[in-house]
């Protein structure tokens, strides 16, 4: 994953690789992966993996017959990468792609790494060609964060930091991805207006998890 400023998964990419490893994500990563297969569909040429860290997700664009190209901040991160699809350190801001040169885009449980993820939206707008594809797969915004706790099965209970957009490493599990490397939260609405204020068209969206309550939220929206 990456920041627009630090790298802040370089001291967690070796923890990171093995934690979203298929053995260890169990269920979630399951579901994750047939979320994105989904959500993605066919197709051909190139798939720009925003933020894709360790690589995790490339191989479901492979499947479905594109070229997976991703592009991370964390050189720690793309070094278990590199091996899984062709990398560049770039930042997700300011994306070394010019306008309208992907057909498709995936952004996959990245969007809580950055402090401004409408700034990665409007990139990903911008290098995308007309109706070309951009899916968002990320934790359910309503549902998770340093406001929901979630030790109890089957109950989340959610506190009133729902609207705090800031950075924190607060979270009920002291040893999950949110309590090492820190998050920021969007709320939902926020997230949705960027994409339209982008330009980009809202397709289908989709709340997925392997639980009761939804984790996940996905969605495609067209150039």
């Amino acid at each position: 994953m990456t920041t627009t400023a630090t790298p802040a998964y370089d001291d967690h990419a070796d923890w990171y690789n093995a934690f979203m490893s298929p053995s260890l994500g169990g269920a979630y990563f399951e579901q994750v992966h047939t979320t994105l297969r989904a959500l993605l569909g066919p197709g051909e040429g190139v798939c720009l993996d925003v933020c894709c860290g360790t690589g995790a997700h490339a191989g479901v664009a492979a499947e479905l017959g594109r070229t997976p190209v991703g592009v991370d901040l964390s050189a720690g991160q793309l070094r278990h990468a590199a091996a899984r699809l062709p990398v560049a350190v770039a930042d997700a801001t300011a994306l070394p792609l010019a306008d309208a040169s992907v057909p498709a885009a995936m952004c996959v449980l990245a969007s809580t790494d950055v402090p401004d993820y409408a700034a990665v939206v409007r990139e990903i707008a911008r290098v995308l060609t007309p109706g070309g594809r951009f899916v968002h797969l990320g934790v359910h915004l309503c549902f998770v964060g340093a406001f929901a706790d979630w030790r109890e099965r089957g109950r989340v209970v959610l506190d009133d930091r729902y609207a705090d957009r800031s950075r924190t490493l607060d979270s009920w599990n002291p040893e999950g991805v949110r309590a090492r490397v820190g998050a920021w939260h969007i709320p939902l609405a926020d997230l949705l207006n960027a994409v339209t204020a982008a330009g980009l068209r809202l397709e289908r969206t989709v709340e997925a998890g392997p639980g009761g309550v939804p984790e996940l939220f996905g969605f495609v929206a067209v150039r």
